[in-house]
């Protein structure tokens, strides 16, 4: 029996290393591997339930919005040492105060407010996110995030006409040093949108899951102190597009807030990125009427609206 058990012993420790290396490769290929990939952040009421911190790089975020209300998440990469606590103190109040008199007819008084924003405020780069998702829907976005001190943020606003980000709807999150590994998805639709060129759609769209690749061949600050984004939206027959347009600008005192125009079912998109930033998002196409649309005031003037239609 020694000869026997000395030579199942050697068998073992030959054969050991490569079942080790098969055992990796399959849980590498694997389904549950690559859902790992997928951070998680789901809104329930004025919220965002996710992870504190996530590797740099390119990393893909499942957005599920399962309140009652429209939301999107934008992230704030901000300058070191300005934290959530310093945007609670110094940012928000002016934007809600600067609203609540532009929403009692003081206009003048109220984008007055805004010159009370913190020097530093101005040194914050909107990275990307989500685009607008209507209730009970969903979105998968794909960016590209520097290491740093991020605060997720929504700032629709709800009937009363106050920001969900004054009521809590923020997160800090941290982006390591290291990176995730990932690469980016393979469009199927690729875009770009710019200040002087709009919206310029490169491919045709098809029904079925498509991956949109958004290009910010520049990027701008608009009259509402945001930059361009793009949302896309599934238009019923009793849409008003002129309705969308205007409700796409939070400066308006009708604009982005509850109840979203009627006949629009928000899919997502990207939200604000630097100039040279490519953002993904993917999204399953029924046949139908679809619009292409930035959160900035007179949108169609700035080629930043775009209708399209997807054929059975």
């Amino acid at each position: 029996m020694k000869p026997l058990k000395k030579f199942y012993c050697s068998f073992l420790v030959v054969i050991f290393p490569f079942l080790f290396i098969i055992f990796l490769f399959i849980q590498s290929c694997s389904p549950d591997k690559k859902k790992d990939h997928i951070i998680e952040i789901v809104t329930e009421v004025m919220d965002f339930q996710s992870v504190d911190t996530i590797p740099s790089g390119w990393n893909t975020f499942n957005y599920i919005n399962k309140s009652n209300e429209t939301h999107f998440f934008l992230l704030d990469k901000y300058p070191a040492g300005k934290t959530l606590e310093d945007a609670e103190k110094e940012v928000i109040p002016p934007f809600q105060n600067g609203m609540d008199l532009i929403n009692e007819g003081n206009d003048e008084e109220g984008f007055a407010e805004f010159n009370k924003l913190p020097a530093w405020f101005f040194e914050v780069v909107f990275s990307g996110g989500s685009g607008l998702v209507s209730p009970k829907n969903s979105s998968l976005t794909t960016i590209k995030l520097e290491p740093g001190y991020y605060i997720m943020e929504c700032y629709v606003k709800m009937a009363n006409g106050t920001f969900h980000n004054a009521m809590g709807m923020t997160k800090a999150l941290i982006v390591t040093e290291e990176d995730s590994g990932h690469l980016p998805p393979e469009a199927s639709v690729e875009m770009t949108i710019s200040s002087t060129e709009g919206i310029i759609i490169n491919d045709p769209i098809a029904k079925g899951l498509q991956i949109f690749s958004i290009h910010f061949k520049d990027q701008i600050t608009h009259e509402n102190f945001v930059g361009h984004d793009l949302n896309l939206v599934k238009l019923s027959d009793d849409a008003n597009l002129e309705a969308l347009e205007s409700w796409m600008n939070w400066a308006d005192p009708k604009g982005l807030i509850t109840p979203a125009p009627d006949g629009v079912s928000f899919l997502g998109g990207v939200n604000d990125m630097p100039e040279g930033s490519i953002g993904y998002f993917e999204v399953k196409l029924e046949p139908g009427n679809y619009v292409l649309i930035s959160e900035v005031p007179n949108a169609s003037s700035k080629k930043m609206l775009k209708t399209f239609s997807v054929e059975d």
